[in-house]
């Protein structure tokens, strides 16, 4: 890969307000442009904003859902595109005949670079999975893509990396969730709404467990253990009536952080990714060492169907 660029932008999103977002990703590119990026990414769902859709009826999700390349918002991030001279990187809800999809995508000012559908979807139950990895071409880097929950099975990473991606985008809308882990849990929208006054307060609880703390968990984890640049990106602020953490961050292939976004609201962080670092990785020795004919295990069936299921209880939608 070349030297390169990256940005990671996080906002506060509105609801089912495509224009609205669409308008917050044009404001941020030039920002993200502004500050040296050569590429522009942006949080799983940043077009229609996510969590809302938990409750969704399937005709609920076929207003919001657009076919992709060809529907406006995948037309509009083209223009983006265009306006900034750069890639941009955005979620939104695809339909494909009777298919619906979290989907993620790069648009060039050539249009569609890369279209990747989460392969465990799970908002919804109206929402289908994807079955393809995506690893492209882009401005001289090898580049995939894995949306939120995809980043935590760690086969995923593996198989993408081993694909050749040097760089992995890894939107979600995560953070501040019910779970049983200790320390963890919903963050008081009074907080966020008395951000201006009182900033320790809900700075102390988006940077500890309920937010970026549990972020540190595992996150550095995946691009080391592959020797891969990661680009997290993560909404800030409300979203379907819950405080989001933000922190997009650009992480290096030894796993330190080497960009974040850092402020109480709508952001950009940049970050330089250098091929030097890829090479002299450990986990690029770690992709060197395996030994798959001892991992039969790893593609064996399971006894029963695969079950992608978040850490919190779903208020199930009613069949539309």
């Amino acid at each position: 890969m070349r030297d390169i660029r990256i940005a990671a932008a996080q906002f506060e999103h509105r609801d089912g307000d495509k224009a609205f977002n669409l308008d917050r990703i044009d404001h941020l590119a030039g920002l993200a442009v502004a500050a040296g990026a050569e590429v522009v990414s942006f949080h799983e769902g940043a077009i229609t904003a996510y969590s809302f859709l938990q409750a969704a009826t399937r005709d609920e999700l076929l207003e919001v859902a657009e076919p992709v390349p060809d529907g406006p918002s995948c037309r509009t991030l083209a223009d983006i595109s265009a306006r900034h001279g750069v890639p941009v990187l955005a979620g939104l809800v695809e339909r494909d005949g009777d298919s619906i999809y979290n989907t993620y995508v790069c648009m060039t000012p050539d249009g569609l670079a890369a279209r990747f559908r989460k392969i465990h979807a799970f908002l919804n139950p109206h929402l289908s999975s994807g079955s393809e990895y995506c690893v492209f071409d882009l401005l001289g880097c090898r580049v995939g893509i894995l949306i939120c929950y995809d980043n935590n099975l760690v086969e995923n990473v593996r198989i993408t990396a081993l694909m050749g991606a040097e760089i992995i985008f890894m939107p979600h809308v995560t953070g501040c969730l019910p779970s049983v882990m200790p320390g963890r849990g919903l963050v008081d929208p009074e907080l966020w709404a008395n951000r201006d006054n009182d900033p320790v307060s809900l700075r102390q609880e988006l940077d500890g467990p309920k937010g970026r703390g549990w972020l540190m968990r595992w996150l550095p984890a995946r691009a080391y253990e592959n020797g891969v640049y990661a680009v997290f990106t993560n909404p800030i602020g409300m979203d379907g009536g819950e405080v989001r953490n933000g922190n997009a961050m650009v992480l290096d292939p030894f796993g330190e952080v080497i960009a974040e976004c850092r402020r109480l609201g709508d952001d950009i962080c940049v970050g330089l990714c250098t091929d030097e670092k890829i090479g002299v990785s450990s986990g690029q020795r770690y992709l060197r060492a395996r030994r798959p004919e001892m991992y039969g295990k790893l593609v064996e069936p399971p006894e029963v169907p695969p079950e992608t299921a978040p850490g919190w209880e779903r208020k199930r939608p009613a069949d539309g």
